[in-house]
């Protein structure tokens, strides 16, 4: 049996190796937590999977193709012109493939059903699942999200010259990006802990089996790939929760506006002050919120209580 919180890895039939972690009880109902951009699966904060243990469900986390020790991709990464003008190289994968990459962890561990949470990229790709897996998907839940359409969602100009930087080439670079841009987007209601996020972003370098600034142009590279998905949104049948900041500055909230109008019968829940970001003292309400939405469904009903 392997210990709390241990990396352990799912050989898939595609090739890809994807590394994950399995928390709580297996007899619980399983959540499955799908990172964003360029994060591995401890950038879910220890207290936001804690929480979701506590409210009684088994919680897999997971590292997304290009990050963590999850494989990284033999295909050169995308100059930084095609990234600009949106034009993916050939060889590109898309969010399918990383939706895929996810259903491979659910058989992996013999999980029939699953309550899906995503963040950023994340909920893109729990988005997909939800819309190519069905019978697999007992709830959504997308956090400051979107859905490729090119007129919403986009990230502010000032967010877009931070990111236009070259791309870090040591721990120590990654850890100033991580806080300057973190900082930048995190929102107004909920200045970043220094060194919590230092040590995040410090964790996250150590634990990459490959180079980071590739794996992270390619998955950028995946989402332009995939394009405008409202259509592919409008045939989720899963309870839906969008759940986003009004001063987000990396995925605008017009994304997850356009989310809700995309997907029959979502919920929307906006939280003041809140950006790009899952700050400490957002831990708990969002996790109720993602626990009300869940117990929700099994009990057999539609909406989530949102006071």
């Amino acid at each position: 049996m392997p210990e709390a919180n241990a990396d352990q890895y799912a050989a898939l039939p595609s090739g890809t190796t994807i590394c994950f972690r399995d928390h709580g009880d297996q007899g619980d109902p399983a959540i499955l937590l799908i990172a964003g951009l360029g994060e591995d699966l401890t950038f879910w904060p220890g207290s936001f999977v804690d929480s979701l243990v506590d409210r009684g469900f088994r919680v897999v986390t997971m590292d997304n193709r290009d990050v963590g020790q999850s494989t990284f991709a033999a295909t050169p990464p995308p100059a930084l012109w095609r990234q600009l003008l949106a034009r993916p190289r050939a060889d590109a994968y898309s969010l399918a493939d990383m939706a895929s990459d996810a259903v491979g962890v659910l058989d992996h561990l013999g999980i029939e059903r699953v309550h899906l949470v995503g963040r950023s990229m994340g909920g893109m790709i729990a988005q997909t699942v939800a819309a190519a897996e069905p019978a697999r998907v007992l709830s959504l839940t997308s956090i400051f999200s979107t859905t490729g359409a090119k007129k919403v969602g986009q990230p502010a100009w000032s967010t877009m010259r931070l990111l236009a930087g070259p791309p870090s080439r040591t721990r120590t670079a990654a850890v100033r990006a991580h806080l300057r841009i973190t900082g930048h987007i995190a929102g107004t209601g909920y200045p970043i802990d220094d060194a919590a996020e230092a040590a995040v972003a410090a964790g996250g370098w150590d634990r990459a089996a490959g180079d980071l600034a590739a794996g992270t142009a390619r998955q950028i590279q995946a989402i332009q790939a995939s394009g405008d998905r409202t259509a592919q949104l409008s045939r989720i049948t899963a309870p839906t929760l969008v759940l986003n900041g009004d001063r987000d500055l990396l995925v605008a909230p017009s994304g997850g506006i356009a989310t809700v109008q995309a997907i029959r019968s979502a919920q929307h829940v906006v939280i003041p002050g809140m950006g790009h970001h899952i700050p400490e003292a957002l831990v708990e309400p969002i996790t109720r919120y993602i626990s009300e939405h869940a117990k929700r469904v099994t009990e057999g009903g539609n909406h989530v209580r949102l006071s």
